[in-house]
């Protein structure tokens, strides 16, 4: 009972709104965060179009825990360089986006009986503020993070994810941030897709397409083609955790729907 109580609690401090999209972005190379691109100017027009959500709910490929899903309640989340190799100019972004600490607690106590708790830790890792500086650039809307717990598997992070339905309906924008396919082996920096690249992302725009998440939520990590599209699947994870939280109601659109480098696929998608 007393977590019951809390939930309401929690959830009442979110105003009822008219229903936010749930939005896919491909976000590819980490460079992307700073240069003009094709795929950046679709963010860009993207977030001009968005309604102003109350806060924005990010699951990115970048945050993995084991047994648990965390979500970031701090008032002021950190911008984290989670990566090498890159020119400073792209270690200086700094995304000073506010916390939603309200709203991310309802969702750790929407998600308690799914091992969900709040931490303090982390903040937004480049997953999350590569595209978001760019589909809204003042960071004027507060932000915060949910990890993915891979302990789960891809049928139990849906399960997790369609508990966050209603939050759509309370002003939070739930964003994925992955690719839906990432194999950094097989890059190919001359350019020309590989076949079975062009094959998965195919196969989950056709299934996105259809409504058949379940096809896409019960992949087993060893199916050979998912294998070569994922070698780990943590950038597959965030299109799951978007595609459970639409409704038959909801409109599809596709975007970015090209690869990169031969071996990561830029395609994203809205839910609205």
């Amino acid at each position: 009972m007393p977590r019951v109580v809390r939930f309401k609690a929690l959830l009442d401090q979110l105003k009822p709104s008219p229903k936010m999209p749930a939005v896919f972005l491909g976000h590819g190379n980490p460079m992307y965060a700073i240069t003009d691109n094709q795929f950046a100017q679709n963010w860009r027009l993207l977030g001009e179009k968005l309604p102003t959500p109350q806060a924005i709910l990010c699951v990115s490929a970048h945050w993995e825990t084991h047994g648990t899903t965390l979500v970031q309640v701090s008032e002021q989340p950190k911008t984290i360089h989670d990566f090498g190799g890159f020119p400073q100019a792209l270690f200086d972004v700094q995304y000073p986006a506010i916390g939603a600490p309200d709203t991310a607690r309802a969702v750790a106590a929407i998600l308690q009986d799914h091992h969900g708790h709040e931490t303090m830790e982390w903040g937004l890792d480049h997953g999350a503020w590569s595209v978001l500086r760019h589909l809204f650039p003042n960071a004027d809307v507060p932000v915060f993070q949910l990890s993915i717990d891979m302990s789960l598997g891809l049928s139990g992070q849906y399960a997790l994810s369609m508990q966050l339905r209603e939050l759509r309906a309370r002003g939070v924008l739930i964003l994925g941030s992955g690719n839906v396919v990432h194999n950094l082996r097989r890059i190919r920096a001359e350019g020309g897709e590989h076949d079975w690249a062009i094959e998965f992302d195919q196969f989950v725009a056709d299934k996105l397409e259809s409504g058949d998440h379940a096809a896409l939520a019960n992949i087993q990590p060893e199916d050979p083609l998912f294998a070569a599209a994922h070698p780990t699947f943590e950038h597959f994870s965030p299109a799951l955790y978007v595609a459970a939280v639409a409704d038959k109601k909801d409109q599809l659109a596709f975007f970015n729907d090209h690869m990169d480098m031969g071996s990561l696929s830029m395609r994203s998608f809205v839910y609205f």
